[in-house]
């Protein structure tokens, strides 16, 4: 982890420079779990259900038995974002999991500079990324925990892929009613770049020469742009823990590659472990951020026993002049 992140730390970033939309997959960044969104996105230290998964890997070690999530978000400009997860502990060998991140929007029409109001056909855009994650506790107050995910973008026939690693650690202390401290680093892998039939034109290689045509046909070599690394240090602390009452706060610290350091911080309250209430503010500090307030609530029931739960989670997170996004999650325990 040290190695990785004074990779991140060491990329080439000019001075007052942030590098917002020069990486690709920026999907990635969409903060997962309403539960988390509506603590302000501040969850690496807390990460203690299945979107660990996408904060910090390691926290499915803590799981206290199988879980399975969806989460569907109304994101920015008609963009639907979804997230299906399921964690699963297997005792001394630790936690497995598997995840499936989805963007998608409504297909939009093909214009030309000849044709503005469309040329009749219509083209679609998506991202998606499939994790397979591994989490082991290495004592009863330290984990770690390993992703490997594929990542895919497309655009009308063109597509790029890449494969990626996070990775991170949970660790819990003996003060302050078992404070969490949590790191983890998040898509460092192979840069990605966009092929396909769209790139394919046809033009003359030399008018001068016998035998040359405007038909011949040429592939355009499209650029490499790296994934979205962001390395992420998270501590929570329940201030409150009663049998009835719990009250959490939690504050995370972020060094992406692509923008400015920035700080969330949130907090959830409980009553009886089956009402619960957050809030929180994301991106604070970060030069010329949008993000702002979120707040959420859920509710836990029993289903058919008391083996078998479900959780019912909303969030709201304001994004400034970008209007707010609205989150909605589905958990069951098992």
């Amino acid at each position: 982890l040290l190695l990785l992140s004074s990779l991140a730390a060491g990329q080439p970033v000019g001075r007052n420079v942030s590098k917002v939309g020069t990486t690709a997959a920026t999907f990635l960044e969409i903060p997962v779990g309403a539960r988390a969104i509506g603590m302000g996105s501040a969850f690496v230290g807390t990460s203690d259900d299945v979107t660990s998964l996408y904060w910090n890997p390691a926290g499915i070690a803590r799981l206290p038995q199988r879980e399975a999530m969806f989460n569907h978000t109304n994101w920015i400009a008609d963009i639907s974002y979804d997230f299906a997860g399921i964690g699963i502990p297997l005792a001394e060998f630790g936690s497995i999991g598997l995840s499936f991140n989805a963007l998608t929007m409504p297909d939009m029409a093909v214009r030309t500079i000849e044709k503005p109001d469309g040329t009749g056909e219509m083209f679609s855009a998506g991202s998606l990324a499939l994790g397979l994650h591994y989490a082991r506790n290495l004592s009863d107050r330290f984990a770690i925990g390993f992703t490997a995910k594929y990542i895919s973008e497309k655009i009308w026939d063109m597509q790029a892929q890449a494969f990626a690693i996070d990775a991170g650690v949970l660790f819990t202390t003996h003060f302050f009613n078992g404070m969490r401290i949590g790191a983890a680093i998040s898509n460092f892998g192979t840069d990605m770049q966009l092929a396909g039939r769209d790139t394919r034109t046809f033009h003359p290689i030399d008018a001068t020469k016998l035998g040359s045509n405007d038909r011949i046909p040429q592939n355009i070599e499209l650029d490499t742009w790296s994934l979205p690394l962001n390395f992420q240090f998270g501590i929570a602390a329940d201030v409150i823990k009663s049998d009835e009452n719990m009250l959490t706060i939690a504050v995370d610290a972020l060094h992406p590659a692509d923008n400015y350091e920035s700080v969330n911080v949130g907090a959830e309250y409980s009553f009886e472990r089956l009402f619960f209430v957050r809030g929180g503010y994301q991106s604070l500090f970060l030069i010329d951020g949008e993000g702002g307030l979120a707040f959420g609530a859920g509710v836990l029931a029993n289903l058919f026993s008391d083996n078998v739960k479900a959780r019912i989670d909303y969030a709201y997170s304001d994004f400034g002049r970008l209007k707010a996004v609205n989150v909605f999650a589905l958990s069951v325990l098992f």
